[in-house]
């Protein structure tokens, strides 16, 4: 049973949540504090974190940039309707999805197995009984998730793999915004290009020094570096 953490302030929201996410086989625990919900991600094991924006001791933002550090788990920020730069900001410091306030507990669920399914799964365009991808200086094994670079592991969210997991299954193919999209986000999401240029840029500063991603301008990226053998 997956276990999620809820870091929110909001004291009457925890309750009806743990229902709703135990009706579809989730286990909610709650935080109304950032150091609690530190202490408790520090602790315990959990498969997923939910972060409100608004927040006392430190706002949903810098309790990202602080969960990062440490992790890598999945990360779904509650932001306000309307905010997009809520949304643009918590992407770019390592939030995997964002809810807008105020929501449908259903659509809150959707989003946090969405993000579970993508963490468990093997990457679909890629399952064609090679699980272990080889380029010069990056190796990804696909059924452990991992990433090397230059023979070092590089630590990626479950969005910044699913991506380059994408590009890494047809070296050389652009895929586009749409494209990326559809796969990373799912339908259920709101749809909108910036978010892929976020996770593109995240992805190669991780992966610098090498420069694998190509921008095709108004077509889309795709990984340019050339495959080898694994040893």
């Amino acid at each position: 049973m997956p276990r999620i953490l809820l870091i929110d302030d909001d004291e009457h929201l925890a309750a009806p949540l743990t229902t709703y996410f135990a009706r579809f086989g989730c286990t909610l625990e709650s935080a109304v504090r950032p150091s609690e919900g530190l202490a408790r991600l520090r602790a315990g094991t959990y498969d997923a974190a939910i972060l409100d924006v608004m927040l006392p001791e430190m706002d949903g933002f810098a309790l990202c940039r602080e969960i990062r550090k440490e992790s890598d788990i999945p990360i779904v920020m509650l932001t306000a309707r309307g905010e997009v730069m809520d949304r643009v900001v918590g992407l770019e410091l390592g939030a995997d999805d964002y809810v807008p306030k105020p929501f449908e507990p259903r659509e809150l669920v959707a989003r946090v197995q969405t993000i579970l399914r993508r963490q468990r799964s093997v990457p679909q365009a890629a399952a064609n009984g090679t699980q272990y991808r080889v380029f010069d200086g990056l190796s990804i094994d696909l059924d452990r998730r991992q990433v090397l670079r230059h023979g070092e592991r590089v630590e990626l969210t479950g969005t910044e793999f699913e991506l380059l997991a994408l590009l890494a299954a047809e070296p050389g193919k652009v895929f586009s915004r749409d494209d990326i999209l559809n796969r990373l986000r799912g339908h259920e999401a709101e749809l909108y290009t910036r978010a892929v240029d976020i996770v593109v840029s995240r992805l190669r500063k991780k992966l610098e020094p090498l420069d694998c991603i190509k921008t095709l301008r108004n077509a889309g990226y795709a990984l340019a570096v050339a495959r080898s053998e694994p040893a």
